[in-house]
């Protein structure tokens, strides 16, 4: 990144505070990574568990799968799906409450006996499906923010931070010639001034 610049003390405080801005900036960009990381990996662990607990549940009812042919398919439903907002390293994420569902009215005893526990376990399977759409949901804003705050770590520390310095050591050694110049001239003047002065 080409960073613009006179060569004059003007722009030379200029890109000292920018400097400076980046150099306190970068250490909290570090921790906010790292942060992020730590929270990417814990949703992807929350989100595996919850795909195994998931697939376990579903196993333990695979000896009732020619029942499920008799149970009605819209008995279940969600009807809302309650959450709340929490920030994690400034990222705003969905956080689930309550899974609201709305079972439709039916026979005790024109049904099979064991609807009731159908209908329970229909619950308790989208309850854990629904969870786990949140902590992928979650991992991956995470991970975008992760993302995002790693290129900017990387363009401090690479590009920005290194370029400010660069032009702040160019500034400095332009004014320092230009100053060992103008006293060089000044002592020419006055050699030439003592000359003159001592011929007369």
């Amino acid at each position: 990144m080409a960073i613009k610049f006179q060569f004059n003390k003007t722009s030379l405080n200029e890109l000292n505070k920018h400097l400076k801005v980046r150099q306190r900036a970068l250490p909290t960009l570090k921790n906010k990574e790292s942060a992020l990381r730590m929270e990417v990996k814990r949703a992807k662990n929350m989100a595996q568990e919850l795909d195994d607990k998931l697939d376990a549940r579903i196993k333990t009812y695979e000896y009732m799968v020619s029942l499920w042919g008799e149970f009605e398919r819209n008995l279940v439903e969600v009807e809302d799906v309650q959450l709340s907002w929490i920030k994690i390293a400034g990222v705003k994420i969905p956080v689930l409450q309550d899974v609201i569902f709305k079972t439709k009215e039916y026979s005790v005893f024109s049904r099979p006996f064991w609807y009731a526990d159908g209908v329970n376990i229909l619950k308790e399977l989208a309850s854990i499906g629904i969870e786990q759409n949140f902590y992928y949901e979650k991992m991956r804003l995470l991970d975008y923010a992760r993302k995002k705050t790693t290129q900017k770590v990387n363009l401090y520390e690479k590009v920005q931070i290194p370029g400010y310095e660069n032009a702040i050591r160019k500034i400095k050694r332009f004014l320092e010639d230009e100053e060992n110049l103008s006293k060089s001239a000044m002592k020419i003047v006055k050699k030439r001034y003592d000359n003159v002065e001592a011929e007369s």
